[in-house]
């Protein structure tokens, strides 16, 4: 009896085939995938492009005081020769700072937050420039020979859990301060004198507090 032979051949798959089913698995993977992966995944762009931010102000800082004998601009009369922000920034006014370092920022862009739900992008930093436009506080006691003072960095900052308001804040060591939930999930950014970009949970940010080497630390919130 002669053996039978089929007349069938096993293929193989071919490179274009294999793509084909890499790439349906691919995109059933990525519809079953919970949302809040992607949710988790946006936050974290957004704390990204937050510290970048810090990083070009507290650059933009450093150049402004490179023309200004190493001061910051709340360090600087406004009475001066190519004056500062001192007076102004002594009540809390968070705008004049920026608007003086317009050249070393370059855009206003830098200054809002994409968490931020607060404040809004400015388009220029004259006839669409206040404090809606801003998402960052100004460190009136930041000076370049004490590294650890505060800068910038998120405002969204609460007291005894109350969120503060825009204006002058004055901290003492051991306020009870904290972040609120409003920007990044009950945590934020500082910008610190040495140029330095801090990631902050709440018991950092009070910790940092009692390291920036002064008993009490004024912001400008705007």
């Amino acid at each position: 009896m002669k053996p039978r032979c089929s007349n069938q051949r096993n293929h193989a798959l071919t490179i274009t085939e294999v793509l084909v089913v890499v790439v349906v698995l691919a995109v059933l993977a990525a519809m079953l995938l919970p949302a809040g992966n992607g949710s988790r995944i946006q936050a974290k762009a957004r704390r990204i492009n937050c510290v970048n931010n810090l990083k070009e102000i507290g650059l933009a800082y450093k150049i402004w005081a490179g023309d200004h004998s190493g001061k910051f601009p709340m360090q600087v009369s406004i009475t001066e020769t190519n004056g500062g922000t001192m007076e102004l920034t002594a009540t809390g006014n968070a705008v004049a700072p920026f608007q003086i370092m317009s050249n070393e920022l370059g855009t206003p862009l830098l200054l809002y937050c994409t968490a931020d739900k607060d404040h809004s992008r400015a388009t220029n930093f004259t006839t669409d420039f206040n404090n809606s436009k801003i998402s960052y506080f100004v460190g009136l006691n930041a000076d370049q020979d004490h590294p650890q003072t505060f800068l910038s960095g998120d405002d969204n900052f609460a007291i005894d859990g109350v969120p503060v308001k825009s204006g002058l804040l004055e901290l003492l060591t051991n306020a009870p301060i904290s972040w609120t939930a409003a920007r990044h999930v009950n945590q934020g950014n500082i910008g610190l004198a040495d140029g330095s970009v801090q990631q902050a949970t709440s018991s950092y940010l009070r910790q940092s507090l009692q390291q920036t080497g002064l008993a009490t630390n004024r912001l400008a919130i705007p």
